[in-house]
């Protein structure tokens, strides 16, 4: 008897599971792609967010809720999961909490049997954001070639690096726009389905086990769709486990789907195949109607439901227990509305001499464990029973009542002439499937292909050594600004333009009160101007923040290394700027004091000032704010610095303001370098000393207090270097609280 039951608690997974079992053996080398060699596990999912809401009394009240709701089900290995479901389902939401983006997550996620932590799944798995954020003046073989250095590391070659990406792009169908630059709204670049497949290529070079995208055919036409589908699917047979959202996928879609996971209001409607839908809408007493979409209709009964008194929740019920849901009878009124009335569905009592009662506090037990947990599926037809009206009726493992009391064997119960949506009417996976850490060691062992999950768990979190992060980020930040030298360009000719001006404007001031008002002007507005000409700074940083959030989510650099490389790019081309100005203002102006000094206080004014501006935009959402803080902080840095008050007069209230005014720094530097020692600058009607000018300005006369502006400018530079990292390391992630 007990042999009995153990032997029929194995024969649920349906007539579906018994063909695809026998296609299987008969085609060995495509048993993966039915998920019987492992795949994603997800059990109990529950996204639960804090929102206010009117309450009865017209008061706002904070309540919990749940975005996700219990979620179960399974995503097989080889094959193409998609998450389908109405506006608002949380499909996104969904999605992220299976790639860890999600903080405060309930919930269990697993792969290949072994519980994955948020960090693990980032290492293991891609994800490809609905916005393709790509750099658009990089062609389609250097994308996938900077791709291929961040995350393979030094530990592969070069030639085996450019073999992979060759084999990628032939494998996207990217072959015609190898050398393409992919392009922007000003750079005619490649078509919005190949920028796709693109986007996928970056993240899938490094062979992840587990590949996420969000709305992958979004803004596409139908045939740019569904090249983008096809290559996905070849890239799930090639045995990694795809997990996609997608609303409102074409008829040639649907074919290339292996594996549907329907939400409604964060809670599940139908997990399984789509060739299953049918039946399972039949099993909750809904028919098809001739030439529709069977999807479609189990869309449409969502809404259904959702509009009607008794909400998804019946429908919740029914594929989480088997519970049938309540029928909803349309009338239709003159004005064509539509109103529905229930009639309560009586549910078929089960072999277990309780009723529908005792049945359904069963089911519930069963299904808050691991659907997984003692369940041994295999191929066979379900056992059936005569009720006791002489119906015949599944019995799901040939239950009695001394079953039930068995404690030895964990069975899955049946009821509305089949069993709930996550048990039957997908491929159910056999628990001894999934391979348990002793067995994934013992393929290791062995030499045995596997997900690499226990690999990644001995690899580092990142590919490449530090010093290799940054050069790799330095030469892609060099081929940007070779393939776009409007921004540095820009920058050097204002700069030039300015420096003409001041040296026509300003040239050789005569040693008299008014020649020192004219020297005075032109170093604050030579402070100004340096200050000002990095402004433009401000969406640069702010187009690659999407792509740095994509590239760092998955480990593929350090932040620092981010903010180092891009500090040393720029390094060369701000000597360069600030060279072109000392140049053309020194000599025409016969300026006093050391040129070299003069020279390097204008560089670290403009590594400050490019510190300052990076930060800023590493904070601001978009342009707009991004401008109108840098204009305001850069207007309270000139009121500040000393030239309409000197330091000692301004208020002491106000001290702070001038201390960190980065305009002060090299204000006072330059003055000192200018005015310093006993050359004598004006002799009508008094005479003045370079020290006497200093004095009445409220600036220091010492000798070596000049260098120390310098240092100070360059702290503050650091400073704000290390805001804009930290920023970066715990601001700018692409994760929900």
């Amino acid at each position: 008897m007990a042999h009995q039951q153990q032997h029929n608690g194995r024969h649920a997974g349906g007539h579906r599971l018994e063909t695809v079992i026998d296609m299987a053996r008969q085609q060995p080398e495509k048993a993966g792609r039915f998920g019987f060699t492992g795949g994603l596990e997800f059990t109990s999912l529950t996204y639960t967010v804090v929102k206010k809401q009117r309450g009865a009394g017209g008061e706002w009240e904070k309540k919990d809720v749940d975005l996700l709701h219990q979620i179960t089900g399974y995503a097989p290995k080889g094959c193409v999961t998609a998450v389908m479901g109405p506006s608002g389902a949380g499909k996104s939401t969904f999605l992220d909490a299976l790639a860890g983006r999600i903080a405060s997550l309930d919930g269990r996620v697993a792969l290949d049997g072994v519980e994955m932590s948020p960090s693990l799944i980032k290492r293991s798995s891609a994800y490809v954001m609905q916005d393709d954020r790509l750099f658009p003046m990089l062609t389609v073989y250097e994308t996938l070639m900077f791709a291929a250095d961040f995350r393979l590391g030094s530990s592969v070659s070069a030639s085996d690096k450019k073999l992979r990406v060759e084999n990628l792009i032939e494998q996207l169908g990217l072959t015609s726009s190898r050398n393409t630059y992919i392009g922007d709204e000003g750079t005619r670049g490649v078509s919005g389905g190949e920028r796709r497949r693109v986007s996928i290529g970056v993240d899938i070079i490094h062979g992840p086990a587990l590949l996420f995208l969000d709305e992958p055919t979004s803004g596409l036409d139908s045939t740019s769709a569904h090249s983008v589908i096809e290559k996905v699917h070849d890239i799930a047979c090639a045995g990694s486990t795809v997990v996609l959202t997608i609303h409102q996928p074409s008829s040639r879609i649907l074919l290339l789907l292996d594996h549907l996971v329907i939400l409604a209001r964060g809670q599940l409607m139908y997990s399984g195949g789509p060739k299953e839908v049918t039946a399972h809408l039949a099993r909750m007493g809904r028919k098809v109607p001739r030439g529709e979409n069977s999807i479609e209709h189990l869309l449409d009964v969502i809404q259904e439901y959702e509009q009607s008194e008794f909400g998804v929740k019946a429908l919740a019920e029914f594929c989480l227990t088997g519970l049938k849901p309540p029928k909803l009878t349309a009338t239709y009124g003159a004005e064509g509305g539509l109103s529905t009335v229930s009639s309560i569905a009586q549910t078929p009592t089960m072999g277990l001499g309780a009723g529908g009662e005792d049945f359904d506090h069963s089911m519930r037990s069963q299904h808050s464990r691991s659907p997984w947990s003692g369940v041994q599926l295999t191929p066979s037809r379900r056992p059936k029973h005569k009720d006791q009206h002489g119906r015949s009726q599944h019995n799901p493992a040939g239950l009695s009542s001394g079953a039930h009391h068995s404690h030895n064997h964990r069975y899955t119960p049946e009821i509305v002439m089949g069993t709930p949506t996550p048990l039957s009417s997908a491929c159910t996976v056999n628990e001894d499937d999934y391979l348990t850490p002793a067995h994934r060691a013992g393929a290791n062992a062995t030499g045995a292909p596997g997900v690499g999950i226990n690999t990644l768990g001995h690899r580092g979190k990142f590919a490449n050594s530090y010093v290799g992060e940054v050069w790799v980020l330095m030469r892609r930040n060099f081929t940007n600004i070779w393939r776009t030298p409007e921004l540095f360009l820009s920058r050097l000719m204002v700069l030039t333009v300015m420096g003409f001006l001041m040296a026509t404007m300003f040239t050789k001031p005569k040693d008299t009160p008014q020649g020192i008002t004219n020297r005075l002007s032109f170093f604050i507005f030579t402070v100004c101007v340096f200050f000002f000409s990095s402004n433009d700074a401000v969406p640069a940083f702010i187009q690659e923040r999407f792509i740095f959030i994509r590239e760092t989510s998955h480990n593929a650099y350090r932040a620092s290394a981010y903010v180092v490389a891009g500090l040393i790019t720029y390094l060369p081309f701000l000597l360069l700027q600030s060279a072109t100005y000392a140049a053309i203002v020194w000599f025409a102006l016969k300026l006093h004091g050391q040129f070299l000094y003069f020279l390097v206080m204008l560089y670290a004014s403009l590594l400050s000032t490019n510190s300052f501006v990076v930060f800023i935009s590493s904070v601001v959402p978009n342009f707009i704010l991004g401008y109108a803080a840098v204009i305001a902080f850069t207007a309270l840095f000139f009121l500040f610095c000393g030239y309409f008050l000197s330091s000692h007069s301004i208020p002491l209230a106000w001290k702070w303001m001038n201390t960190i005014s980065t305009m002060k720094y090299p204000y006072e530097g330059l003055l000192m370098n200018e005015f310093d020692g006993d050359r004598v600058f004006a002799t009508d009607p008094i005479r003045l000393t370079g020290d006497d000018i200093l004095r009445q300005l409220g600036i220091s006369t010492v000798e070596d207090r000049k260098w120390w502006m310098v240092l100070y400018l360059l702290g503050w530079a650091v400073f704000y270097r290390v805001l804009f990292y930290l920023v970066l390391r715990f601001a700018s992630k692409n994760k929900r609280k």
